[in-house]
């Protein structure tokens, strides 16, 4: 179903993708947006148990797009590493397809918030302060992977 790496000599493990979805702060959110053009955003996540998680405002754009198509596919890059040449970079990339979804369960949504905010903020203290204060007007988003996928591109 999904297609298989052209190069597959630069493709990384399965461990050493979820390790980059664990530890790398953001990635590119690409939905199908309005009028079926492509629509991607940047979003900071959390990848918990296999999935991905972020929050967002109740409305808007992005929150329609889920509504309308629950297929999705996520980008996260690290940083890379300055080659030797001292312009070009070799650095990592996994794609995630999948599905995504909004989380109704009230305990889970401060579940994953804790965990969000943890990743985030510099105190636990002012995780449980923010989830407090904004709970209410949150969405909080799930993306169910089908495929991840990850390369180590050297650019020069």
């Amino acid at each position: 179903m999904f297609t298989k790496m052209r190069r597959h000599k630069q493709q990384l493990p399965q461990a050493e993708c979820e390790e980059i979805l664990a530890e790398r702060p953001r990635g590119v959110l690409a939905l199908l947006g309005d009028d079926d053009y492509a629509y991607a955003l940047p979003m900071s996540h959390v990848y918990v148990n296999g999935r991905i998680y972020f929050h967002g405002a109740q409305k808007g754009h992005k929150n329609d797009a889920v509504k309308r198509h629950s297929k999705i596919s996520y980008c996260v890059m690290d940083e890379g590493v300055l080659n030797d040449d001292g312009w070009s970079y070799t650095f990592r990339s996994v794609i995630v397809f999948g599905k995504i979804r909004t989380i109704d369960d009230r305990d889970k949504k401060i579940e994953i918030l804790t965990h969000l905010g943890d990743k985030f903020f510099p105190t636990h203290e002012e995780t449980v302060g923010e989830i407090e204060k904004l709970l209410d007007r949150t969405e909080v988003f799930e993306i169910a992977p089908d495929h991840i996928t990850g390369k180590r591109v050297a650019e020069n």
